[in-house]
């Protein structure tokens, strides 16, 4: 009895903990608030893991506190190095080998899911985005349109980001609608991101490139798809 009241009032405490923390979980750079599929994919895994190694944190502690209040059991020497091996197998191989296999079965369908592949019968929309120190300069090849630490993109529509450097390595995020992706010297990397429906964003250098790289932000600003053909043409005739 004194065991579970022990357990109630741990158990009690990590949830205030954790309800505390998960506070934070919103806002413009939060990647537990996902506003497009790429995004979604990288919080339902960080919601798995998370529920996945609290259960494992439940299960050690509650082993811990019963090999700490249960009552001392006489054993001989063979049926103490039997229990130790139990242990040590269970444990130290069975334990790890499983949770390997449960976080791989769901981590690799959903990092698959992120890459940038080809589409049945969709192209994504091509923007190339190069990173300077400290600032990012944003093109649209299709339509000869540049800006400058802005990117306005579709929504409802994929949409592969060729980003690359001018200068050190820096590191696109925008985290409400992607993973980040490095941005190096001499390398184009690409990144697929969409967004759900019409709203704005704030991206951010992921990677310290130097004294300003703190102010190194992008502004994303999604339309529907009309809007972003008006703006788009809009700015053609600047």
């Amino acid at each position: 009895m004194k065991l579970l009241t022990v357990f109630h009032s741990f158990a009690s405490s990590v949830s205030i903990v954790t309800l505390f923390f998960l506070n934070g979980c919103s806002g413009p750079q939060s990647a537990l608030n996902p506003a497009g599929p790429s995004a979604l994919a990288i919080a339902n895994l960080w919601w798995g893991m998370f529920g996945f190694f609290a259960l494992v944190l439940v299960v050690v502690v509650a082993l811990w506190l019963y090999a700490m209040w249960r009552k001392p059991v006489s054993l001989t020497e063979t049926q103490a190095n039997r229990l130790h091996q139990r242990w040590i197998i269970g444990g130290g191989l069975i334990l790890p080998f499983m949770t390997i296999i449960v976080l791989l079965s769901f981590s690799i369908p959903m990092g698959y899911s992120m890459l940038p592949l080809p589409l049945d019968g969709q192209a994504p929309l091509r923007i190339d985005i190069t990173a300077h120190q400290w600032k990012w300069e944003v093109y649209y090849p299709d339509a000869d349109v540049k800006t400058k630490n802005e990117l306005h993109l579709p929504a409802g529509v994929p949409i592969d980001i060729h980003v690359r450097s001018a200068d050190v390595i820096h590191s696109f995020w925008v985290p409400r609608l992607a993973g980040k992706i490095d941005v190096v010297p001499g390398r184009t990397n690409i990144l697929r991101l969409e967004a759900d429906a019409p709203g704005r964003f704030r991206g951010q250098c992921a990677e310290f490139c130097g004294k300003w790289h703190a102010l190194m932000i992008l502004m994303v600003e999604a339309h529907t798809p009309e809007a972003f053909e008006t703006w788009l043409e809009g700015r053609k005739h600047e």
